[in-house]
């Protein structure tokens, strides 16, 4: 019962106690009135003792799944934050190469109508428009972390952190990357299978960062394992593979476990593909990621199930799709 209640009961209580005993209490005996209502009043304050404890459990349990689901949120939100930093460059890139080719165009033509002018010169100052809004957006992300130099890389130890305007890396330096991380101690073997084809650059900066985020976990939560990474090149999309085995050791605290795994699995849904994250039979790890090459685009929230899905759309002759 709430306090108040409880000690109202106990004040009736003892009124009454007291009251039958001074009015019809027996002359041959000694009165009990006293020791009644001091049972009674310890019988409140255990009462009270153990319902504060009970709603302070309670509490302490909802304040928990709050500060759970905040963080989460928070971290999804830092995620997405860095992966907009990172394709900064990669669109920005593209925004100043349509603006300057829309300049350039009218001088490749002879005598270029002046409608042509017109719509060339519209395209520019639209591209010069959403280059600046672009600039500004990422600008105000930027500046949450300005004096971080580790603001482009993960910073988890794999030889990621890197200067905020270096250039975003691509599938060429997986190489790099699996020396660098050999040199932090892990036995890492990397396999590149298929024909090799002009992929978009966040395709690759994303296949990239999941198979260096990957090789980060296993040496944070594997210590002894070794890692085989495979890279497959399919007429739909990419496939990436990171295996560990099982470690030798167990693995000491991490502070940031599962924000790795939340990060590939927004650059994943970003491109409109798949990862899964699992352990595998033998007691090691395996991390897949299925990114198209050309994801739709039409809001039917399709989601490749894998490289020989028939519904990704197969490259004409010249590699276009």
């Amino acid at each position: 019962m709430p306090t108040r209640r409880s000690v109202a009961a106990l004040g009736v209580s003892g009124l009454v106690t007291f009251a039958l005993q001074g009015q019809f209490g027996g002359t041959k005996y000694a009165g009990t009135g006293a020791a009644a209502v001091a049972i009674f009043a310890i019988a409140v304050i255990v009462g009270t003792a153990l319902r504060g404890r009970k709603e302070a459990r309670t509490q302490l349990v909802e304040q928990e799944t709050l500060t759970a689901e905040e963080r989460a949120h928070r971290t999804l939100l830092e995620e997405r934050s860095r992966i907009a930093r990172e394709l900064h460059d990669v669109v920005a890139h593209h925004m100043s190469v349509i603006s300057i080719q829309a300049q350039v165009a009218p001088h490749l033509v002879e005598n270029p109508s002046d409608e042509l002018k017109e719509n060339l010169d519209g395209i520019r100052q639209n591209a010069l428009e959403a280059l600046t809004e672009l600039r500004r957006v990422l600008g105000v992300l930027r500046s949450e972390h300005p004096d971080n130099p580790a603001v482009a890389g993960t910073g988890t130890g794999t030889g990621s952190t890197t200067a905020p305007h270096a250039p975003q890396p691509t599938l060429d330096r997986l190489d790099a990357l699996v020396e660098n991380t050999r040199a932090a101690g892990l036995t890492v073997t990397l396999d590149v299978t298929g024909e090799r084809r002009p992929l978009q650059p966040g395709l690759e900066l994303s296949a990239y960062r999941i198979v260096q985020e990957a090789l980060s976990n296993v040496l944070r939560h594997a210590p002894g394992a070794t890692a085989r990474v495979e890279v497959v090149h399919e007429r739909s999309g990419l496939t990436v593979w990171v295996a560990n085995s099982r470690p030798e050791r167990p693995a000491p605290p991490s502070p940031g476990a599962g924000h790795g795994l939340l990060g590939m699995r927004e650059r994943a849904a970003m491109l409109g593909g798949a990862l899964s994250a699992h352990p595998s039979p033998d007691g090691g790890y395996l991390v897949s990621a299925y990114l198209p090459a050309y994801p739709r685009l039409d809001g039917l929230g399709y989601v490749p199930q894998g490289p020989h899905d028939a519904h990704a759309p197969a490259p004409d002759k010249d590699g276009t799709a």
